[in-house]
């Protein structure tokens, strides 16, 4: 599985179309300019949980209509509109024969501006099988009459007017067969792609260099990060509950640990890292660093387990960049293949870019060159950015893969491999990936390099699959309960059926006025009509999902983290790993199919020491499965757990007892909290053959 297909959320489709404006820059003060007030008469289930195609990614300079959206089908339309069924003044359709019958499955084209007034033109053909957009747009051309109208080709085939830039597509299987509407806007495309079967596919790589399809490049370029010092050490505020954390019990499985760090001036560190971790703000090291720095600097292989919002980053890179400076690292000059001495990876690219910005403040003033790279962005830009130099390369699976194979990465010279959210980059999600990268002829064998895996869940299955990437003398940091929520933010799951889920919403976001608030739901064209749904109730919101453009993800954080829009609507792409400042809220409205997916949620909040409060909305008939370990989270968290969520379970359980659901502490040797060992058994390790 590649790198684009874990940011895409297996399982749901395209953007929501009652998106009808782009956040962008035609009104910069416009709190609301992401969604402008739609679709307010439909329902979300009835809307979402249908075969309902859409718009997955807009682009630069338009906006869609403001006013006056109205669905006029009824029935039909909720249960197979396919996308917009034509909207503006001066609406036409064309093509009555090629275009509106046989499945009328995108624009067949028309002329007119977006204007007011949505209407419904195209009749049966429209409702039955409309997979796409049918009208809106100056200069839209239908070209493809043939190879594009034919064969259910849910995308556009031609339009211009300038819609955006970076037209693309990247819903792999959903584009390839049932690809229902807009992927992506281009500014001035046209057709060129004529079948629905070289849309990007399974075993194609991001950023348009594809293997095996002809889907268009990516052009999109970040924009580069401030080089100011100010901004570089720009950091998150630690919270009253910060020292609580030397409450937790530590566990350290395996033989011969280190000593603990008690401060960071006790490491041999060099002066110019001691000063970056004080400019940073690391005043005391938190639980997982006490433990961890130690065992890496020794050179010892760790699998380690902390809470959310705990300080794991800074547990790897700053025993890494100390090693890195003590072997006496050369500044990397401009060439062909770059052979970095350490490879991050991580699997959603907002994390692994968090990751490089926290890696440039410990390497501040140094010779050391940390490089970020992932998927929707252009990978010409990012072999560039490798070529300069590159002796830290944080990258996302699929792109990391890309440029080892296009020879520009050169392995042989690593001696440190990290793998953040280790257990998601050990499940079936990237499991295929990772094992290809170790695989390389050139990659160090496990002995001859460092293998460091953090994450906040690591069930029992993942921490087996891990011994084969680790040294047989590797050693496990647990801080307080494997896989256990934070403390700090207080949980609270309410009983809410589907139907009511909008109205429960509202009255949480008002109750608590404009507080930063992540709202997590199920599916991407979910996210966008709820977030439009909260604009329309007054309520700014904006949204984060797969199928967005990697310039509007970032846009999308970026108005969330300064308050423009104080609501985002996520799904789990930003479940893991971002570190968003005064996240007072976050609402499970969908919840998620796994408990450790919960923990990753609620996570989001109470961070660093502050205090967060975490809402999660139970469907008895959906969320079941979930009532025992939810049962167990709340209890070690010191949480209250619900009586009718133990009744929920004692069903769920066939009349019998929730039992205790914490996995089994799989240890080697001796296990150290605090000052007393215990003995754990051996821990099994399964072969990958």
């Amino acid at each position: 599985m590649i790198e684009e297909d874990w940011n895409a959320e297996i399982g749901d489709e395209a953007l929501l179309p009652s998106l009808q404006k782009v956040n962008l820059l035609e009104k910069p003060n416009d709190p609301c300019s992401v969604f402008s007030r739609s679709a307010d008469s439909f329902g979300t289930d009835e809307f979402v949980d249908t075969q309902h195609q859409s718009v997955s990614s807009f682009g630069r300079g338009r906006n869609f209509a403001a006013k006056g959206f109205q669905d006029r089908d009824g029935e039909d339309a909720i249960t197979q509109n396919r996308g917009f069924k034509g909207f503006g003044q001066g609406f036409q359709e064309r093509n009555a024969v090629d275009g509106a019958s046989t499945q009328n499955r995108g624009f067949k084209g028309f002329h007119g501006g977006f204007g007011q007034g949505f209407q419904e033109g195209n009749g049966e053909d429209a409702i039955m099988q409309n997979r796409g957009f049918k009208g809106f747009g100056q200069g839209f051309q239908e070209e493809n009459a043939v190879d594009g109208a034919s064969t259910q080709n849910r995308w556009f085939k031609g339009f211009g007017g300038g819609f955006g830039q970076g037209f693309q597509d990247r819903d792999g299987e959903d584009a390839i067969t049932q690809n229902r509407g807009f992927k992506g806007f281009g500014q001035g495309t046209k057709g060129g792609q004529r079948s629905t079967l070289q849309s990007r596919t399974p075993g194609s790589r991001e950023g348009g260099a594809l293997t095996d399809s002809a889907g268009p490049k990516v052009t999109y370029v970040p924009p580069p990060p401030p080089e100011d010092e100010q901004a570089i050490f720009a950091r998150y505020q630690t919270g009253m509950n910060f020292d609580k954390y030397d409450e937790n019990i530590v566990e350290v499985s395996g033989l011969d640990p280190p000593a603990a760090l008690m401060s960071f001036a006790d490491t041999n560190m060099c002066h110019t890292l001691t000063v970056n971790i004080a400019k940073a703000g690391y005043s005391k090291p938190t639980p997982v660093q006490k433990y961890s720095i130690p065992i890496i600097l020794a050179g010892r292989d760790l699998m380690a387990c902390a809470q959310t919002g705990s300080g794991k980053t800074a547990a790897f890179l700053v025993p890494v960049v100390a090693q890195m400076m003590k072997d006496g690292v050369a500044a990397s000059s401009f060439k062909e293949q770059q052979e970095p001495e350490c490879i991050i990876t991580a699997p959603t690219r907002e994390l692994i870019n968090q990751i490089f910005l926290e890696a440039r403040k410990f390497v501040y003033g140094t010779c050391i060159r940390p490089v970020v790279i992932y998927g929707g962005t252009q990978t010409d830009y990012s072999i560039r950015q490798v070529k300069q130099g590159c002796n830290i390369l944080c990258a996302t699976p699929g792109r990391l893969l890309d440029i080892i194979e296009r020879g520009k990465i050169g392995l042989h010279n690593v001696k440190y491999l990290v793998l953040d959210e280790a257990d998601r980059m050990l499940d079936m999600g990237f499991g295929a990936d990772m094992k290809k990268l170790v695989s390389f002829p050139d990659m160090p064998q496990k002995d001859k390099r460092q293998t460091l895996m953090f994450s906040a869940t690591f069930p029992e299955e993942v921490q087996r699959l891990a011994g084969e990437f680790l040294k047989a003398d590797f050693l496990f940091v647990v801080v307080g309960h494997v896989g256990g929520a934070c403390s700090d933010v207080q949980q609270n799951i309410l009983q809410v059926s589907q139907y009511f889920k909008r109205d429960k919403l509202i009255e949480i976001l008002h109750s608590i006025g404009n507080e930063r608030t992540l709202v997590f739901v199920d599916t991407k064209k979910k996210a966008d009509f709820i977030a439009c749904f909260l604009c329309q109730e007054n309520i700014p919101a904006t949204s984060i999902h797969g199928d967005r453009e990697q310039r509007e993800r970032e846009i999308a954080l970026r108005d969330f983290r300064s308050g423009k829009c104080p609501v985002l609507v996520a799904t789990s792409v930003a479940a893991r790993g971002l570190d968003i400042e005064r996240v007072q809220h976050v609402i499970n409205f969908d919840l998620p199919s796994t408990i450790e997916e919960y923990v990753h949620r609620i996570g989001r909040t109470g961070r660093c020491g502050n205090t967060g409060k975490a809402v999660g909305f139970f469907d008895n008939n959906s969320d079941g499965h979930l009532a025992q370990p939810l049962i167990k989270v709340l209890s070690d968290a010191q949480q209250e757990v619900p009586l009718w969520l133990t009744e929920v379970a004692f069903e769920a359980e066939g009349g019998r007892l929730p039992v205790n659901t914490q996995k089994n502490y799989r240890g080697r040797g001796q296990v150290t909290t605090g000052e007393v060992k215990t003995e754990c058994p051996a821990r099994e390790i399964e072969s990958w053959d």
